[in-house]
This record gives structure tokens, sequence and C-alpha cells, in this order.
């Protein structure tokens, strides 16, 4: 196999990077970067939604071995929690961190340093988890990394709820997307994180992700380098829509997706307002969300153990 070389070092060189960078940050003056276009003027201060100004906050960043086979491997993924959301459901098992604000305020020079602490640590790539929101500040961190080395491939881990417009700035910058699809009822993305066009919403990211990077691509290793791996959380009592969530995955992006199917929802955060979120996933309803994925077609599902016990 050629070596690998992530798609963003020669957008760095060709200098389309910065163009990127200048465009994203000229729509924080009024933003709309993500689905809830707050058309706050966050270059001054003012925070929407997601409560972020002009600086990105970050809670955690560490080698982390939790994730889908491909991003981990040997060294872990390079994994880096931004503060805060676009999203915020009610059910969120970081809490703490999407809701209450938990971190720390940085630098797009430290996001920098830390995006090559963790290469240097190892990491097989960066994870830049709940990513939407901050798109420029990691778009210039990226910029500042590679003129300094860095060359890992760019993980984009987000909940799903992204703008085309935005994720079209992206392109030739992140070579993997991890995106959540997680509700295909209207009323139930309404409910849970009042998000009402989430689905639609969802299905135009998932298609444009695919169309930059394709399925994924693995090296001799395993590990993943380019292309997308899609997330589905189960939720009791099948309030997320498996089946019709696997079935628009394989007639409309690809057969050969990447998904994991996630067994490990329990009521955290507000759940309890939805009586059917106060309940921990059974074992049921996870093996007919499996059922539902193989029966629809869907080719590559991720298959590691789980080491959780169903209730």
């Amino acid at each position: 196999m050629p070596l690998f070389k992530p798609a963003y070092i020669e957008t760095s060189k060709k200098g389309l990077l910065s163009e990127k960078i200048e465009k994203a940050y000229e729509i924080l003056k009024s933003c709309t970067l993500c689905p809830r276009r707050c058309k706050v003027d966050r270059l001054s201060g003012e925070t929407g939604i997601c409560k972020t100004g002009k600086k990105a906050y970050v809670s955690s960043f560490n080698s982390h071995f939790g994730e889908e086979d491909p991003l981990v491997g040997t060294h872990g993924s390079g994994t880096i929690f931004f503060t805060h959301c676009n999203l915020l459901c009610i059910f969120c098992q970081n809490y703490d961190i999407s809701h209450l604000g938990h971190g720390e305020q940085i630098s797009n020079e430290k996001l920098a340093r830390i995006m090559l602490n963790l290469q240097n640590a190892g990491c097989h790539n960066i994870n830049f988890v709940t990513p939407s929101h901050v798109v420029p500040q990691i778009l210039s961190a990226v910029e500042i990394a590679v003129d300094n080395g860095l060359s890992v491939p760019l993980v984009y881990n987000t909940g799903g709820y992204d703008r085309v417009e935005t994720l079209k700035l992206l392109e030739g910058v992140f070579d993997i997307y991890m995106p959540d699809f997680k509700f295909w009822n209207h009323e139930i993305a309404k409910t849970v994180c009042d998000a009402e066009d989430y689905p639609e919403v969802a299905r135009k990211a998932l298609v444009e992700m695919h169309r930059q990077v394709g399925d994924l691509i693995t090296d001799e290793s395993g590990i993943a380098r380019r292309g997308l791996l899609v997330r589905h959380l189960v939720l009791p009592h099948g309030l997320a829509g498996t089946r019709e969530l696997m079935r628009f995955i394989v007639n409309k992006i690809s057969s050969n997706t990447y998904v994991n199917i996630m067994p490990q929802y329990r009521p955290c955060g507000r759940a309890s307002e939805l009586k059917e979120l106060s309940d921990y996933l059974s074992q049921e309803d996870y093996k007919t969300a499996l059922q539902a994925a193989r029966e629809e077609g869907v080719e590559r599902l991720d298959s590691r153990k789980r080491r959780f016990m169903f209730l």
C-alpha cells in the first residue's frame, strides 16, 4: 500500500487551508455554522446555543482506547473532547461537558500543541469529539500544527447535526468522518434535543461526508486511513428508528459503510423527562437493532466484544 499522506497536507501547501479559515471565521460574525443558525457575533463574544464565542473550550484530551478498532489500533485514538454542543440531547452521557460546560477555554496555538502531543504519543489519528460548533478554531489549529509536523489523519467525530455548507469547508482537511446517526423520527428529535429537523439534516450530512471520503479504508494493520464510519446508539423501545436509519445508509450511501451499532445507552442527564428513556437498554432491544441492520443489508458491522451488563 502506498505511503499514506493526510489530505490536509496538500490542501495547506496549495494555500487552500488559509482560505477555508478565512471563510469559517467570517461565518462567526453572524453565526450560521450549524443548523441552529443563532446568528450571533461570536467574534465579539456573543454566544448562542453552543455557548462558545471566538475561542474553543476543551474538557480533556488523551490516547483513547474505547473507540472503534480501526481508530484505536495499538496506540489509541488521540481524542480531544470539546466542551459544549450544538445538539444537547437530554440523555447525553457527557452531560457535564455538553450541558454544564466543564472545560477550559484555549487558544488555537494550544489546540495545535495538543494535537502534536497526541501524535508524538503514538496516536494513530487526531479525533475531534463534538467539533460542529468549533470548525474555524479547528481549521486554524490544523494550519499551525501542519507547519510543525502534523501527519496523522483527522477524525470528525460529530453528533450528525451539521450543515452541508460547513462540511464543504472541511473537504480536503478531514480524511475520516465519524458521525452519529441518532434518530429517524422528527418528533423524537424534537423531544430529545429540540431539533425537529435532525433526521433530514443528518441524512444530508452523511451523504456529503461520504461524497468527500467514500467508504472506510484501512491499512495492512487494520488502521483507518480514510472514509466514513457511522455510529448509531440504540435507544430503549426502538425510539431511534434503527431499521429506517440502516435502510437509508444502504440505499442512499453504501452497503459497505462501516457501522457501529452501539448498546451502551443508560439514562443520564435529563433522560427521566421521557418515560421510555428512563429505562436501561434491554438485551432484546439491542439484538433487534443488530438484526434490523443485517436484514437491511449493512455489510460492515463493528464486531468488538462489549464489556457491559444489560439490565
